[in-house]
């Protein structure tokens, strides 16, 4: 196997702004972190290629490259086109750079610093078995001779990413922060007459204006008989009135991801309309109450569901209570009926539950919230009365 390729060492000074390092992460306390988990997990190495996962280690945003940890040091690797931004963003990692896959030059690595080829036991390289495909598995195995094995591992660095540091949350306060504004904006729009898809194209500017870099997801506008539908993305059906609008939106700040969604009624709203966004508010306010240290995930699911199924609506809610938010929408852990992850202070969850009647209506209230000491802290507290437009 050929294993010539160009090893660039590239300093680690900048002479322009990179937003990575303008959030003062601490990577290279989360590479040893990392590197830590490896014997606990047999693996002499670990290979990461979940562009998230690598952001978190090493700061790098770019969208092809492979980090490689063993218990020594780190490398990352990366091809041409990408040489400035390694310099700009990567920190704790050793820069290699070649005019190959980044997978590939981590295989060669691997086997040009092995200590022999009969070496006893094999090399056991864990790899991140959510993300990798099939056919690069394949490659990856037949790229390293005998004396190595390959490990499916459930990644640790998405296990480290659940427990957001100072920083991270700070980031995520910002994030939630700049697009709880953007409900504001949707009210402003929200008529009878007006497309869904505008509302959404309104909040979605002022957001970019803002300097966001980008939506979390395309936008959810979704009225009338649509906002039954839990995942109705902002389409050119006109808004009309008597109906609720829900509106789930987010932004991507410095890497971080927000996510709330806000429920409002077109017109004046029957008391069978309050009774049901009363239920979903106080399901929502039940979860909240056992966010807290100590409580499993399927404990704050459970609190949400029982308010509803005792309103007669438990059938209607056909969702999770919510889920982790990081560095994607959707992250670790998974807030859902049965899940057993233990809360800590510093995981970051949604809790949004929602009732959604086929042909009628749908209901939605949703918050990002931060586990702390004493219980949680919404990120961006934003009152959720009903709202008539």
């Amino acid at each position: 196997m050929p294993r010539s390729f160009l090893l660039v060492i590239l300093p680690r000074g900048t002479p322009f702004p990179s937003p990575a390092k303008l959030t003062g992460m601490d990577y290279q306390g989360r590479q040893c972190r990392a590197q830590s988990l490896l014997a606990p997990l047999r693996l002499q190495t670990l290979l990461v290629t979940h562009p998230p996962n690598i952001r978190y280690l090493c700061g790098f945003t770019g969208s092809s490259a492979t980090l490689l940890l063993n218990a020594r040091q780190c490398l990352f690797f990366s091809d041409g086109r990408y040489t400035e931004q390694a310099r700009a963003e990567v920190q704790g990692a050793r820069v290699v750079i070649a005019p190959k896959a980044p997978l590939t030059m981590a295989a060669e690595w691997l086997h040009g610093h092995s200590r022999g080829r009969n070496r006893k036991p094999a090399t056991v390289v864990g790899i991140e078995g959510d993300h990798l495909t099939l056919r690069e598995h394949d490659r990856l195995r037949k790229m390293l001779r005998p004396g190595f094995r390959l490990r499916m591992t459930a990644s640790p660095v998405e296990q480290a990413r659940m427990v957001k540091d100072s920083d991270e949350i700070e980031q995520m306060r910002r994030s939630a922060a700049l697009g709880a504004r953007l409900f504001a904006r949707a009210l402003e729009v929200i008529r009878p007459g007006v497309a869904e898809a505008e509302v959404a194209a309104e909040m979605e500017l002022t957001a970019r204006r803002s300097g966001v870099e980008g939506m979390s997801f395309p936008t959810i506008i979704a009225s009338g008989k649509r906002s039954a539908l839990p995942h109705g993305r902002a389409s050119n059906a006109v808004i009309e009135p008597g109906g609720f609008v829900v509106c789930d939106f987010g932004v991507i700040l410095t890497g971080y991801c927000s996510d709330m969604t806000r429920t409002v009624y077109v017109g004046r709203p029957s008391a069978e309309a309050r009774r049901v966004y009363d239920a979903v508010r106080q399901a929502q306010l039940a979860a909240l109450e056992m966010a807290k240290p100590g409580a499993t995930t399927g404990e704050v699911d459970r609190a949400a569901r029982n308010v509803l199924k005792k309103e007669g609506l438990g059938r209607y809610f056909t969702h999770s209570t919510g889920h982790g938010v990081g560095l994607e929408i959707h992250e670790a852990p998974r807030v859902a009926d049965g899940e057993k992850t233990v809360l800590c202070p510093g995981m970051v969850i949604t809790v949004e539950p929602g009732v959604y009647i086929p042909g009628k209506w749908g209901v939605r209230i949703e918050d990002t919230v931060v586990i702390t000491e004493q219980g949680c802290e919404v990120l961006a507290p934003t009152g959720k009365e009903l709202v008539a437009v």
